[in-house]
């Protein structure tokens, strides 16, 4: 995937398109320390710019062997990646993981966007998590915006970016 990803991301650029690819990473991938090695493969054969290539973990990925994992996620990082908290809000773990990990962006689950603008609960949960990945340099992404009223809200809400179906 890896390689395919920085592969079509080349293809854009020839294109005159600026775009990103985010791949989304396993607890298995990121156990064994090749991932890494197969990061700079693929950017390496296929000369995409490796900022453009993006790495998406769970948060519940994250925690599973934390020390190990902040090692990789460092050496990805010195690689050029870019490094995204998937699913952000639905986890169980501990807010100073944001702080001590190698990260650029957090992305907040589509079960708080889907009730949006309605419900001030989600409102609040989706700002004040923008509020603090803006402290801690990351930018925010709001997954599952599918209408024009969600995307409105959670722009006002301080999201960075919106993924979804709209």
């Amino acid at each position: 995937a890896l390689g395919e990803a920085a592969q079509q991301l080349v293809r854009w650029a020839n294109a005159g398109l600026s775009l990103w690819v985010a791949v989304n990473v396993s607890a298995r991938q990121l156990r064994g320390g090749v991932l890494a090695r197969q990061y700079r493969e693929a950017v390496t054969l296929s000369g995409c710019d490796a900022q453009r290539l993006e790495i998406e973990l769970t948060e519940h990925t994250l925690i599973e062997n934390i020390d190990e994992n902040l090692r990789i996620l460092t050496e990805l990082r010195d690689l050029g990646a870019r490094i995204a908290i998937d699913d952000f809000g639905t986890g169980l773990s501990s807010l100073a993981y944001l702080k001590r990990l190698p990260l650029d962006k957090i992305k907040i689950d589509r079960s708080f966007v889907s009730d949006l603008p309605s419900d001030r609960s989600d409102s609040a949960i989706i700002a004040a998590a923008a509020s603090m990945a803006r402290v801690l340099g990351l930018r925010v992404v709001a997954e599952g915006v599918e209408t024009e009223a969600q995307l409105q809200a959670v722009c006002a809400l301080g999201c960075d970016l919106a993924q979804g179906y709209l």
